[in-house]
């Protein structure tokens, strides 16, 4: 059986741009609908969750940052390309590492992504994809998801425009799809919300998907 969470009266399909190992509200829009178009061929921004996400360390919230090169101001995200010449890898799985060693389901996830980074896709869709289908996969997600160029044709249906609503620059109080739920965090006494899926999923396991569907904000 399929996740499905539509509304009477809301649209049953919406369209988002792919992130980076993406923050909770990414999927708890997801939940919302029964389709999901995500869109590759838009203008990619910088300094966005398309190439970063949020982790909670032993002090403090960390950034992490996949470095891209070569494209303009009107570039599509398809075209982005990462940049290897700066290590970032090493220091990406190095805070996960240091973030999440002893959470509960690390050691039982951890090889999957690992796995991904040591491919070094050449393309930041390809690795943003790739590690996207792992945390559906890990939280038990099943949508009808599919990654198109813009022009969604969907006959009379009305498609929720989404693309760049989930972003790293809103007040919590201003998320569209999310209500944070609080869950068990490694560190710190005072629960953080909307940070990357994989802080959620090396906490938390199996439980991931029923704290997301409890964190889904009526609309």
């Amino acid at each position: 059986m399929s996740d499905f969470l539509v509304k009477e009266g809301q649209s049953t399909e919406v369209r988002i741009e792919l992130q980076y190992l993406p923050c909770l509200e990414y999927f708890t829009c997801i939940l919302q609908y029964d389709r999901v178009y995500i869109d590759i061929e838009e203008r990619y921004v910088k300094q966005t969750y398309r190439n970063r996400c949020s982790v909670l360390t032993t002090n403090k919230i960390d950034t992490l940052t996949v470095p891209v090169k070569g494209y303009g101001p009107a570039s599509s995200t398809k075209d982005i390309l990462i940049d290897y010449n700066q290590d970032w890898t090493r220091r990406h799985l190095g805070c996960l590492q240091s973030a999440y060693g002893k959470s509960p389901f690390y050691e039982y996830y951890a090889h999957e992504f690992i796995r991904i980074y040591e491919k070094r896709p050449t393309y930041l869709v390809d690795l943003n994809y790739e590690l996207l289908t792992i945390c559906l996969r890990l939280t038990g997600i099943r949508k009808d998801i599919q990654y198109n160029l813009s022009g969604v044709k969907s006959g009379d249906k009305v498609v929720e425009n989404a693309i760049s609503l989930i972003n790293n620059r809103k007040q919590p109080d201003l998320h569209k799809y999310y209500s944070p739920t609080p869950y068990y965090q490694t560190f710190g006494n005072d629960f953080v919300g909307n940070l990357s899926i994989v802080d959620l999923l090396f906490n938390m396991g199996p439980e991931a998907k029923s704290v997301l569907l409890r964190s889904c904000k009526s609309q």
